[in-house]
C-alpha cells in the first residue's frame, strides 16, 4: 500500500550570503509546513506637498511678556527718532548763530583806530598803507580776506615786502619791509635812489648822508656792473658800510670803493665778499693801516695795501 503524498513546500530564495552546504545526514522528518503568503506592495510615500497639505497650521501664539517687550522696543526706537531730531535741530541753531556772529554781526568788527603799521622806514607813507586798510573799516575779521589785502599794501611805494596779521578782536597789524635806499646814481641834475635791488625808491637834489654815490657805465644792458656794487654793498659789515662815501665799476668784475678817511678799496668781483670784508676789517684795525691810502683785497688771501 502507498504512502499518502506529502505536501509541496515552495522554499525561499536564498541570497549568496545565506546559501549553505547541504547536511550529509538523513533529513529528519519534516516540520509542520508554512503556508505560503504573498509578499503585499508597500504602499508609495506620499509627496511633500501632500503630506504638507493635511498637518493643520497651529496659529502663533504671542505671550504677554513678548508684547510687552515689542511695545517697548517700539517706544525705544521712536524715543531716540526724537532725540535725533531735537539734537539736530539743536546743532543747527547753534551752528546758524555762530555763522552770524563771525560772518555777519559786527561783534568782530575792523576798526580803522585799531590798525598798527611798522616797518616802514624813511620812504614809506603810513598815511598811504591805513588808507587802503580803511577801505575795510566794518568788515568782519574772519571775512577779511588778508592775502587781498597784502597785495594792495605791496602797491604802496615804497614797500618792498608786508605781512598782514589778525589781531582780535577789531584790529589788524601790518608789517612792511620798506625800499630803502643805499646808493644814489647821478641823473638828470639829481640823485636817483636805489634800494638793494636796484629798484628806484625816489628823487633827491643832494645825495642824502649815508648814501653812497655809485658810478657806473651808462651803457650796461643787464646792470651787471650796477648788481655786483649793490650785491657788495649788502654784504659789507653796518660799520664798514656806514664809511662808504663813493663806489664805482666798470664791469662786474671791477668794484671799487671810497671810504670816509679817503682811503680806496679795491674789491674786484662779489665774489668772496664776507671773507673780503673780514680782511678789510683787519687791515683796518692794525698798525699797518697808517698811511694806507689803497687797499686792495681783490685776493682775499693775498691782499695788499699801498701807500
Amino acid at each position: 500500500m502507498r504512502p499518502p503524498a506529502q505536501p509541496r513546500i515552495r522554499p525561499e530564495p536564498a541570497t549568496p550570503a545565506a546559501r549553505t552546504p547541504r547536511p550529509t545526514t538523513t533529513p529528519t522528518a519534516p516540520a509542520t509546513p508554512t503556508p505560503w503568503v504573498a509578499a503585499r506592495p508597500e504602499p508609495s510615500p506620499r509627496s511633500e506637498v501632500a503630506q504638507r497639505s493635511w498637518v493643520p497650521v497651529r496659529p502663533a501664539v504671542v505671550s504677554p511678556g513678548s508684547a510687552a517687550r515689542f511695545a517697548e522696543r517700539v517706544a525705544m526706537r521712536q524715543r531716540l527718532l526724537r532725540d535725533r531730531i531735537v539734537l539736530v535741530t539743536v546743532a543747527s541753531l547753534v551752528v546758524g548763530v555762530l555763522a552770524w556772529v563771525l560772518l555777519g554781526s559786527s561783534l568782530l568788527a575792523l576798526r580803522g583806530e585799531r590798525v598798527q603799521v611798522t616797518g616802514q622806514g624813511t620812504v614809506v607813507d603810513v598815511a598811504t598803507v591805513q588808507a587802503v586798510v580803511q577801505r575795510y573799516d566794518g568788515v568782519p575779521l574772519p571775512r577779511l580776506d588778508t592775502v587781498a589785502l597784502r597785495r594792495e599794501v605791496l602797491d604802496v611805494p615804497g614797500v618792498r615786502a608786508a605781512q598782514v596779521t589778525r589781531a582780535w578782536p577789531h584790529g589788524l597789524l601790518v608789517v612792511v619791509v620798506s625800499r630803502e635806499p643805499v646808493a644814489a646814481v647821478p641823473r638828470d641834475g639829481g640823485f636817483a635812489l636805489l634800494d638793494v635791488e636796484g629798484v628806484q625808491v625816489g628823487r633827491a637834489d643832494a645825495a642824502p648822508p649815508g648814501v653812497p654815490v655809485i658810478s657806473v657805465p651808462a651803457e650796461d644792458p643787464r646792470a651787471r656792473a650796477m648788481t655786483a656794487v649793490l650785491t657788495v654793498l649788502q654784504q659789507l659789515s653796518p660799520d664798514l658800510a656806514g664809511q662808504v662815501v663813493q663806489a664805482s665799476a666798470e664791469n662786474q668784475d671791477t668794484v671799487s670803493f671810497v671810504l670816509a678817511d679817503g682811503s680806496q678799496v679795491v674789491w674786484g668781483s662779489a665774489d668772496e665778499s664776507a671773507l673780503k670784508s673780514r680782511v678789510l676789517t683787519t687791515l683796518r684795525g692794525t698798525g699797518v693801516a697808517a698811511g694806507v691810502d689803497v687797499y686792495d683785497v681783490s685776493a682775499p688771501t693775498l691782499p695788499i695795501t699801498r701807500s
